[in-house]
């Protein structure tokens, strides 16, 4: 079964069974670059390094011919490679090797996938533990991937750093080229969903079919190369995900030349490459004297690796006047140093002989790197796994005693698949210092470096290690990185770029999605009146604190300020001057009153209702000083009630001078029983009862809901007004009203009896003094509602002063006039001859 599979095997990748006229059996092409160290116990490595072009077979030859020296046929020399690992030395007979020594315990591969996928369908079977230090594939067959430890961190972590990375710098608008279709087809499946889900968006998905192999017509591979190049520089997007293999940076280093090749002007924009873990520095001769600047600024995502000590020093002493057994270092030291031995198959004229003796520490990077790379430091670290999984087995005291044959150990028993137990649960430090270990999945348990790489006109670069991807931190730690180390691409300035659909949406503004477009593309609209955005590209605008309001540019929350009618201020001060003004003319005016109280025009209008009236009216003026200054409890629950009380008694007053002055002259008539009720105890009852109503109403309404200080933050949109709240406004337009209802019947009484035939009838003046009083009342009312803040107690202290002056000018002054300037008039005898 064996042997079938195998031969199958030949025959269909490596053609290595060839039928012809006269079907003649052929050996297998041979593998060139190998190298062999005998030992008791045998670590294999099959790794591919060799990347060349080659025209398609047309089979017109045998393709031996055609291939030879040039093919990179990955398949069907990964089998073979495979098979000789479990072959005799030098004899590949498949599943027969009669060694005694030199048994094959472990093999490493690496560090494309193909290497690895291949590598198993052969070494599986045999049971034979395999560590890949590439990424991992995915295996069809469960049983063979048993037998894999993965040198690789978990893949699932790379992808999560590369999305923090992303976020970090709010990159949300990318581009993908994917070098492997299969794994173009994986990064789509798996990756894609779960970017999109934190906010990324994809402009370009490229895929780079099959180039890898370099296996097709180069025609082709130029074509396609060239028509993703295109559609890279015509996209909006500054980032760039490249996922690939080994192999993709001999890729991404030709298009920069593939312009020039296809004579296309193109002009250049500058982009930020973000690459995967896979890739490595790699390069073809023909590319020695390409320039390098496309990588500068990349960003990678690189497994980690740490200087070992001793191994430049080690690298340093490899030549092959040293290494005469290893097949691949000639053919390495030919293309690095662009020479050629004497003894050369090649025979090309004009070129350098080699010595051997050259240094490989004066090439530049971009042709051959000194420091430990990621890719090394896990072949590094699997030697060393393997070396410490044998130790284990052979000390455990599970295990049979061993015995010494001829110096050599022979271990009795002993089969591949036991050593994988142990690889699986190995643990040590290595000599850098750090621990290798493996987890249940058998993936190395490590995280990842972050990469910056940056060119120099030589053609060298460095990477510079600007952060890391943790696994065993928590989710919003996983990646930290030194943002100031970072080197940006030429055309950037050393700025970082944008990567967005669209221009970010400033502070004052909200995103607001385009039809028919990615999610991560929007438009920008201003915030509406009362709501603010401080930051960029924010989904929805937000309203201020009560105590903040948005400034003109809708960025910014401004602290309100505190508002109050107060002294200090002008109109503070004009209110009280006026309020002041009026109490003294109404001291003055009450004053006047007493001098000149036994004349005939003060007794005429009973002089205890004026003199009432007038301290009334001097209490009124005083109440609006009750509603300046900063409004406190006392203030609060006193400047209404105070003013309604007071109010109330002067428009009793007035009623009942009214109502007097009506019944004086009713009481003139002959047989008028009137007579009785004209007096003191009317007027007193009148004031009493209006009054006692109004104090009624007062009462209930502190006893219910009084007044209180309060802030207001809404009806001012820079101020927080602090005022007095009335409690219930029932209560409040209650008092007001009483006051309206007492004006508007003095008005009435007062109207009808204008015209009594009295020379001090003041049912005139009042009757004038009701109609201003009222007016102002009246008018009031809308003003004090469509009023805001503290213009709402200006309102209503104007209100105050203008009616109780109204009333004062239209009852007192006439009088005055008289008493003051035409005492002439206030005798009987002037009565008298105005009853005529």
């Amino acid at each position: 079964m064996v042997f079938m599979l195998l031969g199958l095997l030949l025959l269909s990748e490596a053609m290595h069974v060839v039928c012809c006229a006269h079907c003649k059996i052929s050996d297998p092409l041979p593998i060139q670059h190998k190298y062999y160290h005998s030992g008791d116990l045998i670590i294999g490595g099959i790794i591919s390094q060799i990347f060349m072009f080659f025209s398609p077979i047309t089979f017109e030859r045998h393709p031996s011919h055609e291939l030879l020296d040039v093919v990179y046929f990955a398949a069907s020399w990964t089998h073979l490679a495979s098979m000789e690992l479990l072959s005799t030395r030098n004899r590949l007979i498949p599943n027969y090797k009669c060694d005694v020594w030199d048994k094959t315990v472990a093999a490493i591969g690496g560090p494309n996938l193909d290497v690895s996928f291949v590598m198993t369908v052969i070494l599986s079977l045999y049971k034979i533990p395999q560590l890949r230090y590439g990424s991992a594939p995915v295996m069809p067959d469960q049983t063979q991937e048993a037998f894999f430890q993965q040198m690789f961190p978990n893949g699932e972590q790379q992808y999560m750093g590369i999305l923090h990375l992303l976020l970090l710098f709010r990159w949300t608008w990318i581009g993908v080229v994917c070098i492997e279709y299969d794994s173009g087809e994986s990064f789509v499946q798996t990756v894609v969903p779960k970017f999109c889900k934190s906010g990324i968006c994809f402009e370009f998905i490229e895929f780079l079919n099959k180039l890898r192999r370099f296996s097709t017509d180069s025609f082709y591979a130029f074509t396609t190369a060239f028509q993703t190049y295109k559609n890279i520089l015509k996209s909006t997007t500054n980032v760039v995900i490249i996922d690939g293999d080994i192999k993709t940076m001999l890729i991404l280093r030709m298009f920069p030349q593939i312009s020039d090749i296809e004579d296309t002007p193109m002009k250049t924009k500058g982009k930020v490459w973000i690459m995967m873990a896979q890739m490595e520095f790699t390069s073809l001769s023909f590319q020695r004297d390409w320039g390098i600047d496309i990588i500068h600024g990349a960003i990678s995502i690189a497994i980690h690796s740490k200087e070992i000590l001793g191994f430049q020093k080690f690298v340093q002493m490899r030549n092959p006047n040293v290494e005469k057994d290893d097949g691949f270092i000639r053919v390495f030291w030919e293309t690095v140093f662009n020479c050629q031995f004497s003894n050369s198959e090649k025979n090309e004229f004009d070129v350098e002989i080699c010595t051997g003796d050259e240094k490989l520490e004066t090439l530049p990077t971009s042709v051959f790197e000194m420091s430990m790379i990621g890719h090394s430091y896990s072949i590094y670290n699997a030697v060393y796994a393997v070396a410490h999984a044998l130790h284990a087995m052979h000390s455990s005291k599970f295990k049979r005693r061993a015995m010494v044959v001829r110096g050599r150990w022979k271990h009795l028993n002993q089969q591949p698949w036991q050593l994988h137990h142990y690889l699986r649960s190995v643990s040590f430090n290595n000599s850098a210092g750090e621990e290798v270990s493996f987890d249940q999945s058998g993936e190395l348990v490590a995280g990842y470096d972050v990469i910056n790489w940056v060119t120099f006109p030589n053609r060298s670069f460095s990477r510079a290690k600007v952060g890391k991807v943790d696994p065993n931190a928590p989710q919003d730690k996983m990646l930290s990185i030194s943002l100031d180390a970072i080197v940006w691409p030429t055309p950037f300035n050393q700025t970082q770029p944008l990567a967005l659909c669209n221009d970010v949406c400033k502070p004052g503004y909200s995103k607001r999605k385009k039809e028919l477009e990615p999610f991560c593309c929007y438009d920008c609209f201003p915030c509406p009146e009362g709501k603010i955005s401080n930051q960029t590209d924010m989904d929805d605008c937000f309203r201020c604190q009560d105590d903040h309001y948005p400034n003109k540019g809708q960025d910014l929350c401004i602290p309100k300020e505190i508002s109050f009618l107060s002294y200090e201020e002008p109109l503070g001060i004009t209110l009280t001057t006026f309020a002041l003004s009026f109490s003294s003319i109404t001291v003055l005016v009450l004053w006047i009153f007493i001098k000149h109280r036994e004349t005939p025009i003060v007794k005429a209008n009973n002089r205890s209702l004026t003199y009432t009236l007038l301290i009334c009216l001097l209490l009124s003026f005083l109440c609006a000083l009750l509603f300046i200054g900063q409004p406190e409890k006392l203030t609060c629950l006193l400047r209404q009630t105070a003013f309604g009380i007071v109010f109330s008694v002067a428009v009793s007053c007035v009623l009942a001078k009214t109502i007097i002055v009506v019944l004086a002259f009713m009481a003139t008539k002959p047989g008028s029983n009137m007579r009785k009720w004209v007096g003191k105890r009317l007027a007193i009852s009148v004031v009493f009862s209006g009054s006692l109503i109004q104090a009624t109403l007062c009462i209930v309404w502190l006893a219910t809901s009084p007044p209180f200080p309060d802030l207001d933050m809404h009806t001012m949109t820079e101020e927080i007004v602090l005022e007095c709240n009335e409690g219930s406004l029932i209560m409040f337009y209650s008092v007001l009203g009483y006051i309206g209802f007492l004006a508007l019947t003095s008005f009435m009484v007062a109207f009808l009896a204008r015209t009594l035939p009295d020379s001090f009838n003041e049912a005139k003046f009042i009757t004038f003094s009701m109609l201003a009083f009222c007016s102002v009342w009246v008018s009031f009312v809308p003003t004090y509602l469509s009023t805001k803040g503290k213009y709402m107690v200006a309102v209503e202290i104007f209100s105050i002063l203008a009616s109780s002056a109204g009333l004062l000018g239209c009852l007192f002054f006439p009088k005055c006039y008289i008493i003051l300037l035409k005492p002439t008039l206030n005798n009987r005898e002037q009565l008298a001859i105005r009853k005529h």
